[in-house]
């Protein structure tokens, strides 16, 4: 037994000398990765091969692979948590292929800690110093081997555990910050999956703020920030995937647009919560706004060109590598229509978006049984005539549903001292909870549209919000404006200083 040390130690040498010469050959690390069965379960990268080791459920679960450099530069990949999540990067070829424990499944029952004792011990320390001692050899060599090879690639600066466990909050950074870098330096189509699982995974929710079909949407804390969490029942595994999946489109994200931040689906233990983590807007969406206030001619014209455009971006198809596809919305509405802190709008709720790929020409539609919200329904889908086959035909129907929205807007405009009060669509000729037939022949066959009150016409914001509904709400879907247009129009009306949507 006491020749194990150093038939260690003469085993780990071939190991440096394999070692040194594949990162002479290679220009960037190769790392174990459980997921890339393609590849032989490796990875290359210019970044940090990771593990981490996370306890779900009660039970330890490993993940192995390659950290790119924009998620090395976001310095979340990197921390731990305390008893929640143990995490390393290293910088060496297969450095990841280690075994991780946390603290807490490493004690025993009466928090001792679980590791050999005495002569067995003993003799495992010196098994780990013999084999030590040429792994740091190795890390030496290859960091100056790399350096000679590739030039000199920053290394992150060396960090504590912050004050958030597992967080960004020691370094100063935002989740603001976080996602930017990573949407700015990689695909422009959100954080990867496992960073969005930790920040998930680490939110302290606080209370409900709203109800729905789909389930609920809390307001939680993460490090300090305020997020919110829309969570799914799992019978609505559906739209939580196809919503998430929309979110996290290429180039899809805008300050009109809500900001998602992750996906998780989590395991209680006697039931399955799927959730959807975003942005938090302390005001709530534009209906809750309507219903609590008036608004100022300046804010009817901040509220209208921001809705149209988020719209806009979200119609737009964006050509190239990094391009985005045209999506088109199919449920806008003032309930899906967050207001932000400066008092702009955030559209929400793509659960029933489809995305128009151009090149195919195909159009991508949830397999949903939802159609959307009746009372903002267009005349073509209320008769059952839209072309499904034709893209445009969804986005005629989503400037149908805005100029319902700009109508709900523009009653709640105080000008002189008078103003209406709130009022959802055709509230005066429908039901409280119309059904399709109930907005059919209102819609359809009756052809009636919102009234315009005579006194708009005093005004010229609301004058030309007034032609722009009526033009949007059009029975052809053909005639209808485009978002593109709408905002062009609204923002003429706008002072540079009130309206830079």
């Amino acid at each position: 037994m006491r020749g194990a040390p150093g038939s260690a130690l003469r085993a780990a040498l071939p190991l440096l000398g394999a070692a040194v010469s594949l990162v002479s050959l290679c220009a960037g690390l190769q790392c174990v990765c459980q997921l890339c069965e393609h590849t032989n379960f490796t990875c290359h990268t210019e970044g940090a091969c990771w593990a981490s080791v996370m306890l779900t459920n009660g039970r330890e679960e490993v993940v192995k692979s390659c950290v790119s450099l924009p998620e090395l530069h976001a310095q979340v990949f990197c921390h731990s948590s305390k008893n929640v999540t143990r995490t390393e990067c290293c910088y060496t070829d297969f450095c990841n292929n280690i075994t991780l424990r946390l603290p807490l499944a490493a004690a025993g029952p009466s928090g001792a800690a679980a590791g050999p004792s005495g002569g067995a011990g003993r003799l495992r320390a010196a098994l780990l110093a013999a084999v030590a001692v040429p792994l740091a050899l190795l890390a030496l060599l290859a960091a100056l081997l790399a350096r000679s090879a590739r030039g000199w690639r920053r290394r992150p600066p060396s960090v504590e555990e912050p004050p958030c466990e597992g967080s960004l909050a020691g370094s100063g950074r935002t989740l603001k910050d976080l996602i930017s870098d990573m949407t700015t330096s990689g695909s422009g189509s959100g954080l990867p999956l496992l960073v969005q699982r930790t920040i998930a995974r680490t939110i302290v929710l606080q209370e409900i703020v709203g109800k729905g079909r789909f389930g609920e949407v809390w307001h939680g804390k993460w490090c300090g920030e305020d997020v919110a969490v829309k969570i799914f029942s799992s019978r609505d595994e559906r739209s939580w995937f196809r919503e998430a999946e929309i979110y996290q489109t290429v180039m899809l994200r805008h300050e009109n647009i809500l900001g998602f931040i992750a996906a998780d689906n989590k395991d209680n233990g006697t039931w399955t919560q799927l959730w959807l983590v975003s942005e938090y807007h302390e005001q709530g969406s534009l209906f809750d706004y309507l219903n609590r206030g008036t608004v100022t001619v300046e804010g009817m014209v901040r509220l209208a060109l921001s809705v149209a455009s988020g719209l806009a971006h979200l119609h737009m198809e964006i050509v190239g590598t990094q391009g985005k596809p045209a999506i088109a919305h199919r449920d806008l509405k003032s309930k899906n229509i967050l207001v932000k802190r400066n008092e702009t709008c955030a559209i929400a709720d793509l659960g029933l978006a489809v995305k128009h790929d151009s090149v195919l020409n195909t159009i991508d539609i949830p397999q949903n049984p939802r159609v959307g919200t009746r009372r903002y329904m267009a005349p073509e889908i209320l008769e059952d005539a839209m072309n499904t086959n034709i893209f445009e035909s969804f986005k005629r129907a989503d400037i149908y549903s805005l100029g319902l929205v700009y109508w709900e807007i523009a009653r709640r405009c105080s000008v002189g001292g008078v103003t209406e009060e709130y009022q959802l669509p055709y509230y005066d000729l429908v039901p409280s909870d119309p059904s399709i037939e109930d907005m059919r022949r209102v819609v359809c066959e009756q052809k009636l549209r919102p009234s315009i009150p005579n006194q708009w016409q005093s005004c010229e914001a609301l004058r030309v919000l007034g032609r722009l509904m009526r033009e949007c709400w059009r029975a052809s879907g053909a005639a209808r404006l485009t978002a593109l247009r709408v905002k062009k129009t609204i923002s003429q009306l706008c002072v540079p200083e009130d309206c830079k949507a």
